[in-house]
């Protein structure tokens, strides 16, 4: 099955170039060049993952980040301008899955597009369908959920993945490589905060647990502390 790719973007020719090639590359790409019209094709369930530019004409990016967020768990890869932390950091916050710098590279966003649904693929078919309990915690695969004193916790693909991964090696060490590797399907380079985002977001999501229950292990990785 072709994987579907909403393209949200207002720059004409950008937009025509990355669907020229996301279709070469198999793609089965829906356009939109405003924020109304991508966040209405978004919530119609007419894709797979959404490509978001954060600067658009009507809405900004970021609103319709927080609009989706706030009925769907769709993957999306936002478009920021090159070098503007700032957008990075407000984008994960409200619940980016991954950002990819503008001008952006056609081939590093097709295989961004490509870690991520093979990770959500790839859960969907080997996850262990019965419920995990981790503490106040409860894992289930089969919703691609995890409940925390029976609420459910509003999380991104990612911070899913993330979460999922500390759990299944709770009270050991988990390296940032190997996590960045599991979890988002890409290495971890020098200067690349994404992991330490989205780890700053879960803590938050989680409560202001003293020590907190995601512990940092400097110059390692991260480890997760069951509650007791």
């Amino acid at each position: 099955m072709q994987n579907r790719v909403l393209l949200v973007e207002d720059d004409d020719e950008l937009r025509e170039l990355l669907a020229r090639y996301l279709t070469g590359q198999g793609f089965i790409v829906r356009e939109a060049a405003n924020g109304r019209d991508g966040l209405a094709l978004a919530l119609g369930h007419h894709c797979d993952i959404v490509v978001l530019d954060i600067m658009l004409p009507d809405i900004s990016g970021l609103e319709v980040l927080r609009e989706l967020r706030a009925e769907t768990h769709l993957p999306v890869v936002l478009l920021t301008a090159r070098g503007d932390e700032t957008d990075r950091i407000v984008g994960f916050e409200v619940g980016a899955d991954d950002y990819i710098p503008k001008p952006c590279n056609p081939r590093e966003l097709v295989a961004r597009l490509q870690a991520i649904l093979r990770r959500v693929a790839w859960d969907q078919k080997t996850e262990i369908k019965t419920a995990r309990h981790h503490g106040d915690l409860r894992v289930e695969p089969d919703h691609r959920r995890i409940y925390q004193n029976d609420e459910p916790l509003e999380l991104t693909a990612t911070e899913y993945e993330i979460l999922q991964v500390l759990l299944a090696h709770a009270g050991s060490v988990v390296r940032k490589t190997d996590l960045m590797q599991w979890a988002l399907g890409r290495r971890l380079e020098a200067f690349d905060r994404t992991l330490d985002m989205h780890i700053s977001n879960l803590r938050k999501k989680l409560g202001n647990d003293d020590p907190p229950r995601i512990e940092t292990v400097r110059g390692l990785g991260y480890s997760y502390r069951v509650p007791t």
